[in-house]
């Protein structure tokens, strides 16, 4: 490990993750450049920081070709020319909902952000490194990546595109002395939720009702096991800070255990413990009683008078 000063530019830096990463960077001695859509947040985090830290801030939205443009030129201007040692790729969001019940537009908006918008940021930032012949790229993807989890296989989809698309560029950028990272965070306790949340209330009306109603108790659950933002602070740190950084960094390590019994797991034993932490029965989707109210009525059966003649 080395703590050298590096530039180190972090996107989605304004709250969660992001925000832990770049006070922890900037107590260790690097110069951060911390980049977010929220201005008054930005200026926050500058504060927090204090005058003794090298640490800027400017305001990024990686969906905006000309944001994205705007920054370049921001850093050109703070680091006279030099460009960035660092890049962290930070900005995502999930939104939860039934894979089939998700809305084009949201499911546009989930990768225009985390895939697309990982990807632009980065190849506006790449000419810089591939001039000097050194540089790093930490993308942050998700367990999520590794794993789908019920209800989010949208946004776990664009997770998956972003570990695909981390090592191609690891292969692709390593004659340019380019290291490429992934970080793949587990349960992390952030305001991550209360974007995800904010889609349940327009599925109310579809086939998934009765088990999206038990969201508080996959929540509750699903807490118990978080881990505080700084545990993947630490891990992007050491991504920063090593020699020859990993290909992955899995953070919190108690995540590996999920990932093993994954690896392990009969297909059909992982599908129904899924299952199982989505509340996806019959019974909890309310399938049987709607299948009773879509049965037709039986009719009574009248005999005929000429039928009773006849059988006498």
């Amino acid at each position: 490990m080395t703590t050298t000063s590096k530039i180190v530019l972090i996107t989605g830096a304004t709250a969660g993750i992001g925000r832990t990463t770049a006070l922890h960077l900037a107590k260790q001695g690097h110069h951060v450049i911390a980049t977010g859509r929220k201005v008054a947040e930005l200026a926050s985090l500058k504060t927090e920081a204090g005058a003794s830290a090298k640490l800027d801030t400017l305001v990024l939205d990686v969906t905006s070709a000309t944001s994205i443009a705007s920054a370049v030129s921001a850093v050109a201007a703070l680091t006279d020319g030099k460009g960035l040692d660092v890049l962290v790729n930070n900005a995502g969001f999930g939104v939860l909902g039934p894979t089939s019940e998700i809305s084009d537009s949201e499911m546009r908006r989930q990768y225009e952000t985390n895939v697309f918008g990982l990807m632009a940021v980065t190849r506006a930032f790449l000419p810089k490194m591939r001039e000097r012949r050194s540089g790093r790229i930490i993308n942050v993807s998700s367990v999520g990546g590794l794993i789908t989890l019920p209800y989010f296989g949208v946004y776990n989809s664009t997770k998956y595109a972003i570990e695909s698309l981390s090592d191609a560029l690891r292969y692709e950028l390593r004659p340019f002395g380019i290291d490429v990272s992934l970080i793949e965070p587990g349960v992390i306790r952030t305001n991550f939720e209360a974007t995800a949340v904010s889609n349940l209330a327009s599925l109310t009306e579809t086939p998934y009702s009765g088990a999206l109603g038990k969201y508080e108790q996959m929540s509750k659950m699903a807490d118990r096991f978080a881990s505080n933002p700084i545990v993947i602070a630490k891990a992007i740190s050491r991504a920063v800070n090593a020699r020859r950084p990993s290909a992955r960094y899995v953070a919190p390590w108690s995540t590996n255990f999920v990932l093993f019994f994954r690896a392990i797991a009969p297909t059909f034993v992982w599908d129904w413990a899924m299952r199982k932490v989505g509340f996806l029965s019959a019974k909890h989707l309310d399938l049987d009683a709607a299948a009773t109210a879509a049965k037709p009525a039986a009719v009574p059966s009248v005999k005929s008078p000429d039928a009773h003649v006849a059988a006498n």
